[in-house]
């Protein structure tokens, strides 16, 4: 299977439909009176398809098990054509709309099966996805297109040679797959007049992102947080629970990083962890969504 560990949960939601067309009226009469040998046609293909849809991902095998937490199946007879509709919603990482498709092709093969011994010409038609909703795609067209950012990597060790930067690197690879160009990249020492004349200098610069990474332990040469707070206009506490939430899924250390997000002007300032988990994982936490921000400091509202 794919690999979604590195995903957020969102409400996912898509709808399908399959198409049967029967070949006489007296077909469409018996469902209705539900006079067919076999039962009532709607109910049972309902249940069948209900079954289908928990079990796509014991057939496909790429499929992720997921929870449903909504399956409508609903029908629209046009004629000798009767069009199955079903929707799902999900809260998870990865959309259903395979699931979607599997129970409408289920409730259309259920009612074959029980049309067949009066009806010999039934057909199958038009499988397929309607639409969806909730995923990447749909917040893709929602960020400025010319962000800028700056990342910084606070650590003693590294700013002395002794040690490889990985975070960083892992904070800039996030970014440029979101869009964001890099301006500068720049290694200094847990130091806390530096931490504020960097972020001050970068925002008289227009740079529109700041990203630090190091420094939000509580070891006594991890200052970042307090360097910061002083100087940012508004915290944003929402990005910094959502860092820590995303992590604390993954590590029980995560509660005790002091990750740090505000504003200096229009300037996006993040205080990250130093380790490249640590990083990452934030990053997979906020990005690209957070880059949302910059159509709200412009007056967008969030549609």
């Amino acid at each position: 299977m794919v690999d979604i560990t590195h995903k957020t949960n969102t409400l996912r939601i898509a709808t399908a439909q399959a198409i049967v067309k029967v070949s006489k009226p007296e077909t469409i009469k018996a469902i209705i009176n539900k006079t067919v040998p076999k039962g009532d046609v709607f109910a049972m293909s309902k249940a069948a398809g209900l079954l289908g849809v928990k079990k796509t991902p014991d057939l496909l095998p790429d499929c992720h098990p997921l929870p449903i937490e909504y399956t409508g199946i609903d029908y629209e007879i046009n004629d000798l054509e009767i069009t199955i509709l079903v929707t799902i919603k999900t809260i998870y990482k990865t959309g259903v709309e395979v699931e979607a498709m599997h129970g409408a092709s289920i409730v259309a093969l259920n009612m074959y099966d029980m049309l067949k011994p009066i009806d010999k010409g039934i057909e199958i038609h038009h499988i397929k996805l309607l639409h969806k909703k909730g995923g990447k795609s749909d917040f893709k067209d929602k960020f400025r297109k010319d962000i800028t950012a700056a990342v910084i990597v606070c650590s003693d060790s590294i700013s002395a040679g002794q040690k490889e930067d990985k975070a960083g690197k892992a904070i800039i690879k996030k970014l440029e797959e979101s869009g964001v160009a890099i301006q500068d990249y720049i290694i200094i020492p847990d130091e806390k007049d530096i931490i504020q004349e960097k972020a001050i200098a970068y925002q008289k610069q227009g740079v529109d992102l700041v990203i630090y990474t190091g420094g939000t332990g509580l070891s006594k040469r991890d200052v970042t947080p307090e360097a910061l707070s002083p100087i940012l206009d508004r915290n944003i506490p929402g990005i910094e629970e959502a860092i820590r939430a995303h992590g604390q899924e993954r590590t029980p250390y995560s509660m005790l990083s002091r990750s740090v997000a505000g504003t200096l002007k229009d300037t996006l300032v993040l205080a990250l962890p130093g380790s490249t988990n640590g990083a990452k994982e934030s990053m997979d936490a906020i990005f690209p969504s957070i880059l949302h921000i910059y159509r709200i400091l412009k007056g967008a509202r969030h549609d």
